[in-house]
């Protein structure tokens, strides 16, 4: 809503010294949106005045029409002479009135304005237009011509209005009323404590049975339906300069006398209005709903198909217009540049429409007018016969028309609507001891009509459908007192509460693999079900059982994700793409798998705090949501330089983080071989936990398979790793233990085991563990060797490096050759390993 700060000042007597900033201030104090302050001609300078065309020569042999005219200016050029000015407009005559700028004026634009020789003749001055001079569209193209009455050598800055400030408010779906000036008006008196003149207190005349006949068959969609009439405007009549320069700032474009002043009124009170040429509507005008396939074309030349929903204007032919957000072309305001056409004899309707209905039209329709802004914002009923009166008035002023004595206005039974509240509720909102009579003035000043004591009963006006309930008024009595004067508090949080066990090992691991080098890359949960082909899932793999959205963001990614992987590689896809090519990304996140047996529940109060019953109902309703921790590799994994050669990175990093992931869990994590969906079979890590004695796999790590990476445009020999991490959780420990510190040298004991090459090292790890006993500090894998002529066909070796430690004593030698000894027999017992000679 853009607010001239001269018309505001007609309804609020604002301190002369007030400027469009300070007024910003103010209502950007009272919770008002005003985004900027508009200097209208402050890179306006003069002289600039009227002048009548006195002659009109026509120059040839030029490739434009180029026109040399005088005008009189009267005295304001200090001669008295006609003013030379060459000009190449067409569209004024000798005797029209026009705006001159003369030679030192500066238009906007810093153009600048002096004596030339143009077209071989001397131009002393400069003929303007609305765009030369700043108006904005006055619904013309060419030279501004004057009414013939204007003065000839008055100052055109002040006839034009040409310097004003205009403030620009972006106006919240909840303050509808400040779509008008009235409302805008009465913010501005309450926020500087001055008396408003209420452009809606006018002398309105009660309905009688001579008005125009209405019928009104949807009460619900329209409550409120007032019918003026007005005859014999003059066909001549034209908006005056005022008119079309409120409506130009405010950001509308002139078109017609009739239609300016229905659009200025909605301007000035936020009633839209809608003015129907009297000859062309047949019968009476009803409202009711559309019928199927009907068609009606408005004004904007559109043929709509009309929706059943669809609330309508209709006379005895059907739809005359859209209700609320559009009339129709067939009973259109003629414009008065065609006299002969000319509308004489005009209907006013001023109603007011549900704005539900209002809102579903616009949007059906794709058609959002100045009137369905409004009244999907909600618009003031009881304005609508003040309105059709300020409107009758003014053709009557400005046209010479003659207003009907008949004054038709259906309206719905219906009852103020009233709030009851306590005295000390905008207290406890905000904290503040406001008390009652604070309280009670706020509420007055809104518009509320108050009783009571103790317990208040608000009354609240017409204007204002946002106030609904005790809240809603709190919140007028803390935004008039000011935000800034609520002091700034920190919740306090009851003690022992903080971090949960899930929350706080979320964010080790995230520390730990930023540690590690990678970079944290969140993703949306959304993906097609066409990725799991991407990643070769089997038909039957649970990961294809996805939970479906209603309404998706995007119709391509429908679903949510059961895994971390695809939006993980398109992002290494992207940075791959742009440059970026040695890559480590991780992410930690909820992935969503449906439940067996589906379950609705019931929609949760929001009065109160729901109980633990219907919190568990809510919770069984959802869908299984594990969190999961993933990561994904290409390019070096270590970079070359003077340091030596660097390495890419490989499978073995992409397990080697799943371990720093189960490490940070406190879980013991088995890694061995394995082979799953997007995974290279031979290059393919199951990562393993026990669970009461079973074993259960919590995901993968590898390299992914050469095909996944064709489909999916990723580096050759990109590497990944998937993890339930709450399965790992579970299993492990992450309660932090002090490492345990001996005062004792460690014996170091090498083996080299030779086994057949389908054995995984983990096994062998695993039974060299229990067979070194309590001894054993820590074990570590540090070869691996394949030759079939030493080893013979199928067989490897596998060097491990046992440490052994006591805490009491040093250990002798024979002691950790034994636990040695007994180590490599139970991995030859359980494994088949030999010692490598």
């Amino acid at each position: 809503m853009r607010v001239p700060l001269s018309w505001l000042r007609e309804y609020v007597d604002l301190p002369a010294t007030e400027t469009g900033r300070d007024v910003q201030a103010k209502l950007i104090s009272a919770g008002l949106e005003v985004e900027t302050v508009d200097h209208l001609g402050a890179d306006l300078k003069g002289p600039l005045v009227v002048g009548r065309v006195a002659t009109v020569e026509e120059l040839e042999g030029f490739k434009k029409p180029i026109r040399f005219c005088t005008v009189d200016v009267g005295t304001a050029n200090g001669t008295g002479e006609p003013q030379e000015i060459v000009c190449g407009a067409r569209n004024f005559a000798v005797g029209d009135k026009v705006v001159v700028a003369l030679p030192g004026a500066v238009l906007p634009g810093d153009f600048q304005i002096a004596e030339r020789k143009t077209y071989g003749r001397m131009s002393r001055g400069m003929i303007c237009s609305s765009d030369e001079l700043g108006m904005g569209d006055d619904g013309t193209k060419g030279i501004i011509v004057l009414p013939p009455e204007t003065e000839v050598g008055k100052d055109a800055v002040e006839l034009l209005e040409l310097v004003d400030e205009v403030l620009d408010i972006a106006v919240t779906p909840d303050r509808g009323y400040c779509l008008s000036m009235r409302g805008v008006a009465r913010e501005t008196a309450t926020a500087y404590g001055l008396p408003l003149r209420d452009p809606a207190l006018l002398d309105v005349p009660g309905p009688n049975a001579f008005g125009y006949p209405v019928r009104v068959s949807d009460p619900v969609g329209c409550d409120r339906f007032t019918a003026r009439t007005v005859t014999g405007l003059s066909p001549e009549a034209r908006s005056p300069i005022w008119l079309k320069r409120r409506l130009q700032k405010v950001g509308m474009r002139p078109i017609s006398l009739a239609v300016d002043v229905t659009n200025y009124v909605m301007m000035e009170l936020g009633q839209p209005l809608h003015a129907y040429d009297r000859s062309l509507v047949q019968g009476a005008i009803g409202v009711r709903r559309a019928e199927p396939g009907e068609k009606l074309t408005t004004l904007d030349g559109v043929t709509r198909t009309l929706d059943p929903e669809d609330l309508v204007i209709t006379d005895e032919r059907g739809p005359i217009g859209l209700a609320g957000v559009m009339g129709g072309a067939n009973t259109e305001i003629a414009d008065h540049d065609d006299t002969e056409n000319a509308s004489t004899d005009v209907v006013i309707e001023a109603a007011h429409f549900d704005a539900v209905s209002i809102a579903r039209t616009a949007r059906r329709h794709r058609l959002s007018s100045e009137a369905s802004r409004r009244f999907e914002r909600g618009v003031d009923p009881q304005a609508a016969a003040a309105a059709a009166q300020r409107t009758v008035d003014l053709l009557v002023l400005l046209a010479g028309g003659t207003a009907e004595a008949g004054v038709t206005e259906v309206v719905a039974p219906g009852a103020p609507r009233t709030i009851t509240v306590p005295a000390d509720h905008p207290d406890k909102v905000a904290g503040v001891a406001y008390g009652r009579e604070t309280v009670v003035r706020r509420l007055q000043e809104v518009g509320c009509d108050v009783y009571g004591q103790d317990e208040l009963v608000v009354t609240v006006p017409s204007w204002r459908p946002d106030l609904t309930d005790p809240n809603d008024l709190a919140e007028e009595v803390i935004r008039l007192e000011g935000y800034e004067n609520l002091p700034s508090t920190l919740p306090r949080p009851p003690a022992g509460r903080g971090l949960t066990g899930r929350q706080r090992l979320h964010r080790r691991i995230g520390r730990a693999l930023a540690g590690a080098g990678y970079v944290e890359a969140p993703n949306y949960p959304f993906v097609s079900e066409q990725v799991f082909d991407q990643l070769g899932l089997a038909a039957d793999d649970p990961a294809r059982r996805v939970v479906r959205l209603t309404n998706p963001l995007s119709d391509e990614e429908p679903a949510l994700r059961t895994s971390l992987l695809p939006g993980l590689l398109g992002a290494l896809r992207r940075n791959d793409g742009r440059g970026s090519h040695d890559l480590a990304l991780f992410e930690t996140g909820l992935v969503f798998h449906p439940r067996d047996e589906r379950r609705t529940a019931a929609r949760p109060p929001v009065d109160r705090r729901p109980t633990g019953e219907e919190l568990a109902e809510l919770n069984a309703a959802l869908p299984d949501q594990p969190r999961h921790v993933a990561v994904v590799l290409a390019g070096a994994r270590e970079q070359a330089g003077w340091w030596g050669r660097g390495r890419p990175a490989d499978w073995a990093d992409a397990v080697e983080a799943a371990r720093t992931v189960a490490r940070e869990a406190g879980a013991e994590l088995v890694v061995r071989k394995g082979q799953y969906g997007p995974w290279h079979p031979g290059r393919c890590a199951e990562l393993v936990v026990t669970v009461d004695g079973a074993e259960q796999v919590v995901g993968h790590a590898g390299e992914l398979h050469p095909g996944v990476l064709k489909t999916l445009g990723l580096p050759a020999r990109t590497c990944a790793m998937e993890l339930n991490l709450d399965a790992v959780r579970r299993v492990g420990d992450d309660t932090p233990q002090a490492p345990g510190i001996s005062t004792f040298p460690v014996a170091t004991q090498d083996v080299a085991l030779v086994v057949d090459a389908f054995v995984p090292a983990s096994d062998v790890e695993a039974a060299l563990r229990e067979g070194a006993g309590e001894l054993l500090e820590s074990i570590r894998l540090f070869d691996v060797y394949e030759n079939a002529e030493q080893l013979g066909e199928g067989r490897k070796s596998l060097a491990y490096a046992l440490r052994f430690r006591a805490g009491d004593r040093t250990l002798t030698v024979d002691e950790a050759s034994a636990a040695r000894e007994a180590a490599v027999a139970l991995a030859g017992e359980r494994t088949g390993a030999v010692l490598r000679g």
